[in-house]
């Protein structure tokens, strides 16, 4: 079985799961609710949902008649740390390629011809 974070990024991998986890960032909304937007069936959103559900993004609670989906926002925080720490290392490498590349402009050219001496009040 993959990892959760696995799960995660596949989940959010098809357009239509990402559409309806950021409706869901809004507030919790019913299956109905969710699908209404959508040229697609409430089966076909109801699947979407059960990929969103077994990746942890998304929660089904009953609320007398309706059974309102909530998004579970921690998972988020498992992916902001994964991203975070890629994100730190990336930084680190550019800002080393920054100092390398910064280095290689202070330094002269071995065949770059030396800067003519200015003398002033020599006569010839």
């Amino acid at each position: 079985m993959a990892d959760q974070l696995s799960r995660v990024f596949s989940a959010l991998a098809d357009p239509t799961r990402r559409d309806i986890v950021a409706r869901l960032s809004i507030g919790d909304a019913t299956v109905g609710e969710l699908a209404a937007p959508f040229d697609v069936t409430v089966q076909a959103v109801s699947k979407h949902l059960k990929v969103l559900e077994d990746a942890g993004l998304v929660s089904r609670s009953r609320d007398a008649q309706r059974r309102p989906v909530h998004l579970e926002a921690e998972v988020f925080d498992l992916m902001t740390k994964w991203l975070e720490r890629y994100r730190r290392r990336a930084e680190a490498r550019y800002r080393r390629l920054d100092e390398v590349l910064k280095s290689m402009s202070d330094e002269p050219e071995a065949d770059d011809p030396p800067a003519p001496s200015t003398r002033e009040g020599t006569a010839s």
